[in-house]
């Protein structure tokens, strides 16, 4: 072969992109997220290949097909739960892959945290899709809410819902094409996640202490490919531990059930991973405002490059971190209050968590600036011998 060609053969870009790229020596485990991510993709996109040889993506079977594949198929039922428990661990890794960023100040690497968010929102959109397959009674009405909220868009709302489902109401057709779009998503996702890793390959990895590493790096091949093998294995523990021995932990009770559009379950709620979002929906009491509210709650993670901050990491600022930790905990309010019925106090919790998560985005780059930074500075001779 030419030597020319060499340099574009898929075995030297995997050498240069996986084994040979430099990388700061100062990362730590928390940089191992986004491997963990991508081994969580193989293996739904392997379980989802071999669950759909047996599910029929028909209003009639669906519930059964499941059914089947659970009781009849040679080990359907570890298929089965093996990618519902990897999905939950997904968007584990995914939202501490997230929070990592975000405490680090890696979003300035504008392109690739760009790209992270747009894999983000359509992992989102796949796994919901995902969710409705089972055709129990919480996949069935969860389908029907939250296509709903597409009849606030001005004017072509409710043309919109119909189209979306095929007819006037969650049916064969809304079943159909949801198995089509969950089948195809997870290809878009590698795509996605290809270009994600391009991009971060053009400007490198972001390290704990915020500043260039390009005096010191090492390859990543051997020293953080056995880190990321640790990290892997305790995660297919965890996976296989839930999948043996609490398969249905997660799984909403009413899922047992057959969809039956004439009885509605006494509460409504989507898997615990979109709970904050579902939350924040459900806190404000107009329609399009709530839609509005649930966008932006994804959506306001784009402006985070444009802050203008002086403060290359969130380790050496203590203001920052109180920030961030105070974040997380509104995260985890909101998955609670999400899963409560909107009555007092949980309604009133809702409103004022959902205040202080958007306002985080207001007050971080208001500590960060550089008058501020001054103070942080003078914190950390008496804080950092305590990090």
């Amino acid at each position: 072969m030419n030597k020319s060609l060499m340099k574009f053969s898929p075995l030297n870009i995997m050498n240069n992109l996986m084994i040979v790229l430099p990388s700061p020596i100062s990362i730590s485990y928390m940089w191992n997220f986004g491997s963990m991510l991508g081994v969580c993709l193989i293996i739904q996109i392997i379980t989802g290949l071999f669950l759909s040889m047996h599910y029929c993506p028909c209003t009639q079977m669906a519930f059964e097909s499941i059914i089947h594949i659970l009781q009849d198929v040679n080990s359907g039922w570890m298929m089965r739960y093996i990618h519902l428990n990897t999905a939950s661990m997904f968007f584990m890794c995914m939202y501490m892959h997230i929070g990592r960023n975000i405490y680090f100040n890696s979003y300035k690497l504008v392109l690739v945290w760009i790209s992270g968010i747009i894999i983000f929102m359509i992992s989102m959109m796949t796994a919901f899709m995902g969710y409705v397959l089972p055709w129990g009674q919480m996949s069935f009405w969860g389908a029907t809410v939250i296509t709903n909220l597409v009849s606030t868009v001005p004017y072509l709302g409710n043309t919109l819902v119909i189209w979306l489902w095929g007819g006037f109401s969650v049916d064969n057709p809304t079943l159909n094409r949801f198995f089509s779009l969950h089948f195809i998503m997870p290809m878009v996702i590698m795509i996605l996640v290809i270009i994600h890793l391009v991009f971060l390959h053009e400007t490198g990895s972001n390290n704990p202490l915020g500043v260039s590493s390009n005096i010191y790096k090492i390859p990543f091949h051997p020293y953080f490919t056995f880190k990321d093998v640790i990290t892997m294995i305790i995660m297919f523990m965890i996976i296989m531990m839930m999948t043996l021995m609490t398969p249905n932990l997660l799984n909403d009770p009413e899922n047992f059930l057959k969809a039956n559009p004439m009885i509605t379950p006494t509460h409504i709620q989507p898997e615990w991973y979109f709970l904050f979002a579902y939350a924040i929906l459900r806190s404000i009491p107009n329609k399009l405002g709530g839609v509005i509210a649930l966008l932006m709650s994804i959506l306001i993670l784009m402006i985070m490059p444009l802050f203008k901050t002086s403060v290359k990491t969130s380790k050496f600022s203590p203001f920052s971190q109180f920030l961030f930790w105070m974040f997380i905990n509104i995260f985890i309010i909101l998955t609670w209050i999400g899963m409560k019925e909107i009555k007092y106090p949980f309604d009133m919790i809702g409103q004022m968590t959902s205040i202080i998560y958007f306002m985080y985005f207001l007050f971080s780059p208001i500590i960060q600036i550089s008058w501020f930074h001054k103070f942080n500075l003078k914190m950390n001779y008496y804080y950092l011998p305590y990090l």
